[in-house]
């Protein structure tokens, strides 16, 4: 932070997160909801999440403000958190018996973006989270920080092993790469919280995996280009703000309700394939 000419940037959210569980069934250890999935109950501002463990447990993450409607902050005691269960996690409260001693005993979370530029100051470098710390929503923190070695490995190579190349080609690959997937992620997190909840979204989300479906060597939504490619974080969050585009201009095409999987199907994919 204090060398010359160095740009830093680290921008928190106004929400954290409590990490909680759902244990497996205490008569055969079973799973107690589906296995096979991410459950998100998602209110438009705050969410709740829960990801399967080998175990037949659940890690359950309550992402909230710490303000305002659905606020960590207004839960000081076991009677406010029931309470908040009660009003927007209903279902899921009967199967959560150490919610209490969970939510006081773990702490809460930050949710936080790191960007910085130039990561190559002489012979020393910034890689994985100290250069680009990101945001959970897409499970791509890790990922990038492992492609940023594979790259390097990459770069070793083709120059031959000489650092006075590598490090700056290095720098100027993955940065872009970097504060892409830093962006996805923040406008995934707005995804999972609110629009999955939204019908239009839903239905945009609908088209795009039957386009792909009959076309996979041809689109590939971005979800998928960025949890299942080799495509660059950086091409992705292009994509991310094209695709969407057309598809919401698709959905002015007069009965997409009725032709959208079939009559319309060929002109959608043509449109997708364009961007």
């Amino acid at each position: 932070m204090k060398t010359d000419q160095f740009n830093y940037s680290q921008s928190y959210e106004t929400h954290g997160y409590k990490e909680l569980t759902i244990p497996p069934d205490e008569v055969n250890g079973s799973f107690l909801i589906e296995k096979n999935a991410l459950h998100i109950w998602p209110r438009k501002n705050f969410m709740l999440i829960a990801l399967p463990n080998l175990d037949g447990s659940f890690t359950v993450t309550l992402f909230a403000p710490y303000k305002g409607e659905g606020g960590l902050d207004s839960i000081t005691g076991e009677a406010e958190l029931i309470t908040y269960f009660k009003t927007y996690f209903p279902d899921v409260l009967p199967i959560m018996p150490t919610l209490a001693y969970d939510f006081f005993n773990n702490p809460t979370g930050s949710l936080v973006t790191v960007k910085c530029f130039p990561w190559v100051v002489g012979n020393n470098m910034l890689i994985g989270d100290a250069a680009h710390a990101i945001v959970p929503f897409y499970g791509q923190g890790m990922n990038c920080g492992f492609e940023d070695c594979s790259v390097l490995d990459e770069l070793i190579e083709a120059h031959n092993h000489d650092w006075s190349a590598i490090l700056p080609a290095y720098q100027q690959s993955r940065k872009p790469n970097a504060d892409g997937i830093a962006d996805l992620a923040l406008l995934n997190f707005v995804e999972m919280r609110d629009l999955v909840a939204d019908p239009e979204f839903l239905f945009k989300r609908k088209i795009a995996a039957k386009v792909s479906e009959v076309y996979p060597d041809r689109f590939i939504p971005v979800y998928s280009m960025v949890s299942f490619s080799h495509h660059p974080y950086a091409e992705a969050l292009k994509e991310y703000t094209r695709q969407d585009e057309v598809l919401t201009d698709v959905l002015k095409m007069p009965g997409i309700e009725e032709k959208w999987a079939t009559e319309y199907l060929p002109q959608i994919a043509e449109r997708l394939f364009n961007l």
